[in-house]
């Protein structure tokens, strides 16, 4: 300092104009100097976090979140890039809206994105995060996985079970048959096949007429307030040092809705022990709460999912009615007009694969998938994603991205035919059931069941709209998923009805 401070005070001293220029070159190369030695740094150092909307102090962005978090969060991603942060009270949101990110969260760092970001509702409904879908990666979580794949819903236990959903379908075909001519609530109905499907999976039981109509609309409300409230912004997640206030009540409302299903799993556990002493491994058993978890898994996770994309598919025909039209004419040609679909006809069926996979790319069941958690700090899209952050997937957004998709807004099977795409994850283009070691663990349960059950419903009736109407086909977002339900279709028998 003393050497500069002398050089200044020469040049002070001598010529005027030769002192100024010597100044101004001197503060030019310690700019340049400056700029540089940051920039090395920061190259040098660790990457900065991504880019994103300012924030408000203590809240942060929370005040200015759309409730469609999906959209908003694409809205967002023009604005800022394909990945993202919003800081969520004092929790770390980060955003992924491209394939190439995808891949490197849930492929080339799958390990390290294993876990869940769980919130404090989940940990009351799920048993404390004990099941499938919350528990952290580890041996506990394998065995889980195991349990559910291999032994409750494996091709095996499917085959098995093919009489139940056979009669099922067939039952929900002859109550449209009785409303013929009316408006009908397809995923309503659907939602209650769907569970008396699950329900006798797992204890054998089904109820019928006006039980079936009763309990089933009390079951899907109890699983709707449990979806509505694991998306609704809770307090607690955004602020942990409050969680045990429980300021908005959640975690009390969920454990009301808990019990509910409590009561009904220890009536069914106490008949079917015999399922707990085969579940598990030697090294990790399964006790009453896993059990207690994966069944709550089965009934929530598998009742609204399955029902709301097989609504969205028909609705998606009803409102392209040249779709409607060929599929029905591929199911003429494959089962025969006047004869009635057996799940042995559905991999004949390519017109309508494409058409539950088109129906999957513009709705896929969870927009955002389930939240992932860092287990370590690590480096995505060259910006620094920090351990315990809240990590969102935007799967809505990729694919509707037109960068990818040619006119990515229009129902179009047609995309579908030449087999690239399928449900296994591995291609980060189209990927609905999510990939790596968190992909969905009911794929071929759901494509089983969506497949049969509007095979039979395209080929049992001819289905109308009021002339010029459109079906809203807007979806409501929640971190399991729901949808708008609408009750303006109406169902005419074809011949090949049940």
């Amino acid at each position: 300092m003393t050497l500069i401070s002398d050089f200044l005070q020469t040049l002070c001293n001598g010529n005027g104009q030769l002192s100024r220029l010597l100044l101004s070159l001197f503060v030019i190369i310690c700019t340049l100097s400056c700029c540089a030695w940051i920039y090395t740094k920061n190259r040098n150092g660790t990457p900065q976090l991504p880019p994103g909307p300012r924030g408000l102090p203590l809240v942060g962005n929370l005040l200015s979140l759309d409730p469609e978090l999906h959209s908003y969060f694409a809205r967002l991603a023009q604005a800022h890039g394909p990945i993202l942060k919003l800081w969520l009270g004092k929790k770390l949101g980060i955003v992924v809206s491209s394939p190439s990110l995808a891949r490197e969260v849930l492929k080339d760092n799958d390990l390290t994105f294993a876990n869940r970001d769980v919130p404090a509702g989940a940990r009351v409904v799920a048993y404390g995060g004990s099941d499938i879908v919350w528990t952290p990666y580890g041996p506990e979580w394998r065995m889980l996985r195991k349990v559910c794949v291999l032994k409750m819903l494996s091709n095996t236990t499917l085959n098995s079970v093919y009489t139940l959903r056979r009669k099922q379908v067939r039952e929900t075909v002859g109550y449209f048959y009785s409303r013929a001519g009316s408006p009908v609530n397809v995923g309503e109905q659907m939602f209650l096949t769907v569970l008396n499907v699950i329900t006798n999976m797992l204890w054998g039981g089904t109820v019928e007429g006006n039980e079936r109509t009763s309990l089933g609309a009390e079951f899907r409300e109890v699983v709707s307030e449990i979806t509505d409230l694991l998306g609704k912004p809770n307090v607690s997640d955004f602020y942990p040092g409050l969680a045990r206030f429980d300021l908005q009540g959640i975690e009390k409302k969920m454990d009301g809705l808990s019990r509910q299903f409590d009561r009904i799993f220890d009536i069914v556990i106490d008949q079917r022990l015999k399922m707990n002493r085969e579940a598990g491994d030697s090294e990790t058993p399964m006790t009453m709460i896993h059990l207690k978890a994966l069944l709550m898994d089965m009934v929530v996770g598998g009742t609204d999912t399955s029902a709301n994309t097989v609504e969205f598919v028909m609705a998606e025909m009803m409102n392209k009615p040249e779709v409607m039209r060929k599929a029905q004419q591929e199911l003429e040609g494959v089962v025969g007009k006047d004869k009635i679909v057996e799940e042995s006809h559905i991999h004949k069926l390519p017109y309508l694969h494409a058409v539950m996979k088109e129906t999957l790319r513009l709705h896929p069941a969870l927009p955002l998938l389930v939240p992932h958690c860092p287990s370590a700090t690590c480096i995505i899209g060259g910006y620094t994603i920090p351990k315990g952050s809240r990590v969102f997937v935007n799967v809505w957004a990729i694919h509707r991205d037109p960068s990818i998709w040619e006119n990515p807004l229009d129902f179009d099977p047609e995309r579908f035919f030449n087999d690239k795409w399928d449900y296994s994850g591995n291609d980060f283009n189209y990927f609905p059931f999510g990939s790596g070691r968190r992909i969905c663990a009911g794929i071929a349960m759901a494509e089983r069941m969506v497949m049969y059950s509007v095979a039979t419903l395209v080929h049992s009736f001819e289905w109308n709209l009021p002339h010029g109407e459109k079906l809203d086909l807007t979806e409501k977002f929640a971190v399991l998923p729901g949808c708008d339900h609408s009750s303006t279709k109406s169902a005419e028998r074809r011949s090949g009805g049940a």
